[in-house]
């Protein structure tokens, strides 16, 4: 099953907000993406639906291992697309922004190839 945009930038959020704190709640999400608690509370449902997280009885949410898969991959691509865009002149926020939309649309090949120019240009 293919995942939509928004799927995928839950599951980086969740991914983020992991490394900054031991437990991630739907508010945490909420506040870091800038949307409802009903918004996200619809999402998350979706999302433990679909197999990609967990939801604790305490409200903790975790990443599965398809929704951790998934998250890292898109995470990875934010990181680089980012650091890519920099290193040809684009300011950091305007990057950042830019590499938000690229993530979710790039083939395989074309990220394969700008990860392969950044190691080169070190």
């Amino acid at each position: 099953m293919k995942i939509k945009t928004s799927g995928e930038n839950y599951l980086e959020t969740i991914l983020i907000l992991s490394k900054r704190n031991k437990t991630v709640r739907s508010v945490d999400i909420a506040e870091e993406m800038g949307f409802t608690k009903p918004s996200i509370s619809r999402a998350m449902g979706l999302l433990k639906k679909n197999g990609y997280i967990l939801m604790e009885p305490g409200g903790a949410i975790t990443l599965t291992e398809s929704g951790l898969d998934i998250a890292e991959k898109i995470y990875e691509r934010h990181r680089l697309l980012t650091e890519y865009l920099v290193k040809i002149g684009v300011d950091e926020e305007t990057a950042a922004e830019d590499a938000c939309k690229m993530e979710h649309v790039i083939s395989s090949e074309s990220f394969d190839r700008i990860k392969d120019e950044l190691k080169r240009l070190g």
